[in-house]
């Protein structure tokens, strides 16, 4: 594993740390309430293994767009967390970045940090929902469903998952909680093996705290590489002060406020001879804490790209690299906090996501899905290997119609 995981920070736009930045357009100085310490440790945790999957996604990808919440895949496997023992449970602390941080303390504060976000700014729309769906042939223990529950503030049913309304039922919660973005984290139908689904969804919205002028977008090139140009619908901004940016040495950042200042969107841009991947790959708590430290208000024409776009993945091969592999090993993953029931896995981590940024603001979703499979159980391995008796009987009555005794049994 990369010493560095424990030592970066994500860069999350709109949902990680708040870059203030004072301006007209009624922003705000300060935050509602500052984060205590605590939280502050789960935040770097979550953003620590956000920023190691980010650049592990750039990694498996074919180098397209991509976009993904890593504060919805965090809090997803933050509930399957709270149902794994052993090497499953140090496997996925490890991925998760949880360091030093106990279960109790993990729990109270992705509760405080949910009250926190959602509520941050009444000009923002931040919505954040859990929930827990499983076969109502399965067992859960009580006390698994009432950590996700007040935790998580996770809803929690019992499904038919033979049922072909199964997948739709949690396919409409989904979409009710993204704004209608993402409809379809759950194929159908649901695969026979599977038990239970732990499901987090992130909704965004926001308009920017000053708006870019729509008469002035205009048609642009956009340069994708040294041979690759293409026309984009470029947006303009005279900030009057509302850009804030720093130089840093192998980019450059600029950060933009949406609503009331509380919540930002941070661009970093690569100088000319540096590769994107490598600006990802080699972010630290040190670069981005000086970013943040750095950045001042600026006069400048800002121009950027107005965009739309969808992506979805699975996670498995990226979290198996981040070091819980043995999650999603059937037979070796214990989840035996979770039900008494089967050996359960993780068969599948799916993350979908949805992202629109125009002259407006910003609409933004995601929806990661855990599934939980039951693994097929070893037979009982029984080897009839010395002299034995035996009787032919009927079980209404017990009467016993033939008994015997093999001491050698004779070949047939």
């Amino acid at each position: 594993m990369d010493t560095r995981k424990n030592h970066r920070v994500l860069v999350v736009a709109a949902i990680a740390t708040v870059t203030l930045i004072i301006g007209a357009c009624d922003s705000v100085k300060e935050p509602p309430r500052p984060l205590t310490a605590e939280e502050q440790a789960l935040v770097t945790a979550s953003n620590g293994f956000g920023l190691e999957l980010f650049d592990a996604v750039i990694d498996e990808s074919d180098g397209d767009n991509l976009f993904i919440s890593p504060l919805s895949v965090s809090m997803a496997l933050g509930m399957a967390y709270n149902g794994a023992l052993g090497s499953t449970e140090e496997g996925m602390r490890e991925a998760l970045s949880f360091g030093d941080l106990t279960s109790d303390q993990i729990n109270e504060n992705y509760r405080s940090l949910i009250d926190l976000l959602i509520g941050m700014d009444r000009k923002v729309t931040m919505e954040i929902a859990n929930s827990i769906w499983y076969s109502d042939e399965f067992t859960v223990f009580d006390e698994f469903i009432a950590t996700c529950e007040a935790y998580f503030a996770a809803v929690v049913s019992s499904l038919d998952f033979a049922a072909p309304s199964a997948s739709s039922t949690i396919n409409d919660w989904v979409s009710e909680h993204t704004g209608g973005k993402i409809t379809d984290i759950v194929d159908s139908p649901i695969d026979p093996a599977t038990v239970m689904f732990l499901i987090n969804a992130v909704y965004f919205k926001a308009d920017w705290t000053c708006k870019f002028d729509e008469e002035a977008t205009y048609d642009e090139t956009f340069h994708i590489d040294d041979e690759t140009d293409k026309t984009v619908k470029m947006m303009v901004l005279d900030s009057d002060g509302l850009i804030s940016r720093v130089d840093q040495e192998r980019f450059q950042a600029f950060s933009l406020t949406y609503g009331s200042g509380y919540f930002a969107m941070t661009i970093l841009l690569p100088k000319e001879e540096v590769a994107l991947d490598d600006v990802a790959a080699e972010l630290t708590p040190e670069i981005w804490r000086s970013t943040l430290d750095g950045l001042y208000e600026s006069d400048v024409t800002f121009k950027m790209p107005r965009f739309e776009m969808e992506f979805d993945t699975s996670l498995v091969d990226v979290l198996s690299t981040l070091g819980m592999e043995v999650a999603f090993i059937e037979g070796e993953a214990d989840f035996g906090k979770m039900s008494p029931d089967q050996q359960l896995f993780i068969s599948e981590v799916k993350h979908k996501s949805w992202i629109r940024v125009d002259e407006e603001g910003t609409e933004a979703a995601a929806a990661t899905s855990v599934e939980i499979d039951a693994g097929a159980s070893m037979p009982e391995e029984i080897v009839i290997d010395r002299p034995f008796i035996f009787v032919i009987h009927d079980h209404h009555s017990g009467a016993l119609i033939f008994m015997g005794k093999v001491v050698d049994p004779p070949s047939v």
